[in-house]
């Protein structure tokens, strides 16, 4: 399966949205939602850059990037004041911070942009949000679950799937997932031998 370049989908908003008093009138679905494209992993220098882990395949569109969105549970945009590549990671500096102890309080944060913005799916890939919630089924249409987590494994990704017959790990590999349907909110899937431990 083919998934998008950016990485993936938070529930978070932005700071500004937490000024909002509780019992608003406001639907929190018009809420921004954000895609990871990074995390710092540490100050780069002493004159406030800091090492980004890309959550990308496009490590240019960092490049392409005015602003940014720290943090994961509440995010707040930061101006991106300049962008380098050094050896498969991104060296970033953003606006506000100067000096090499300023980065610092910037280390494992994560950074993120609208979903707006992300760079546009192309046939045939997914955001991995998009595949939560649909319903799994073997290609002899036994019905599994629904699928409640994508984990990142780095090899590939394993699909968590939830169902009447207890919990499945399917791996997200060409030989067990043959088609995924977004739009009909379905996985069809070919279990590998002793994959469901004869559960389903």
């Amino acid at each position: 399966m083919s998934f998008a370049e950016d990485g993936h989908l938070s529930d978070a908003r932005p700071d500004e949205a937490h000024e909002q008093p509780e019992g608003g009138s406001a639907d929190s679905s018009a809420e921004p939602r954000f895609l990871a494209v990074g995390r710092v992993i540490k100050p780069h220098g002493v004159h406030g850059e800091v090492r980004v882990e890309p959550m990308t395949a496009r490590l240019e569109r960092f490049g392409w990037l005015k602003d940014i969105y720290l943090g994961e549970r509440a995010p707040r945009r930061v101006g991106v004041v300049s962008v380098r590549y050094h050896q498969g990671l991104v060296l970033l500096k953003l606006d506000g911070y100067t000096t090499r102890t300023e980065a610092e309080a910037l280390r494992n944060e994560l950074l993120q942009v609208p979903e707006e913005e992300a760079i546009p799916l192309e046939e045939g890939e997914y955001f991995l949000h998009q595949l939560l919630g649909l319903e799994v089924v073997t290609e002899d249409e036994r019905s599994l679950g629904r699928l409640t987590e994508v984990l990142e494994t780095g090899a590939n990704n394993v699909f968590v799937i939830d169902g009447p017959g207890g919990q499945h790990l399917v791996p997200d590999i060409p030989d067990v997932v043959l088609a995924v349907d977004v739009a009909a909110g379905r996985i069809v899937i070919r279990p590998l031998p002793g994959l469901l431990d004869n559960k389903a």
